[in-house]
């Protein structure tokens, strides 16, 4: 499995940076070639389900999560981040991913994706190269998300 980790600072508050961050069909129009659906009614919490569908036509694969940990940040509480845990539940795209929003010290918000991912079918030996690309990409995904408005 490649493990890669994404750290932004933010000068939005911690409620809105969390607001951005798990909006998970924002994700979808900042990552090239992805749609994201949700297949769970709102309001996001454990048990929400939804898939991100990337490629093009019959050269497309379905990413299913699942919510896991739904813990919002905590007004007043600063030391306590927001958690937010995806399972990938599908066939070809497996691994977890953590979202953390905390709040800054001097103020704003400091944001960590960590994702754990593993595509079947390709060999361990291009760990590195999934874990670059899922650095790069999701980090231009939350610089997208987290751009004031």
């Amino acid at each position: 499995m490649s493990l890669f980790r994404v750290e932004r600072r933010s000068g939005l508050p911690v409620e809105e940076v969390w607001r951005r961050l798990t909006d998970f069909t924002a994700h979808g129009r900042l990552v090239p070639l992805t749609r994201s659906r949700m297949l769970s009614p709102g309001p996001t919490r454990v048990g929400t389900r939804f898939v991100a569908r990337t490629g093009i036509g019959r050269f497309a694969v379905d990413d299913p999560m699942e919510v896991v940990v739904w813990e919002p940040p905590t007004p007043g509480q600063p030391g306590q981040p927001g958690r937010c845990r995806l399972e990938k539940r599908g066939r070809v795209v497996l691994g977890h991913a953590v979202i953390e929003v905390y709040a800054a010290q001097g103020g704003g918000t400091r944001a960590v994706w960590v994702e754990e991912l593993r595509v079947r079918g390709v060999p361990g030996a291009l760990d590195p190269v999934l874990a670059l690309a899922g650095r790069r990409l999701f980090g231009r995904a939350m610089d997208g998300l987290l751009l004031p408005s």
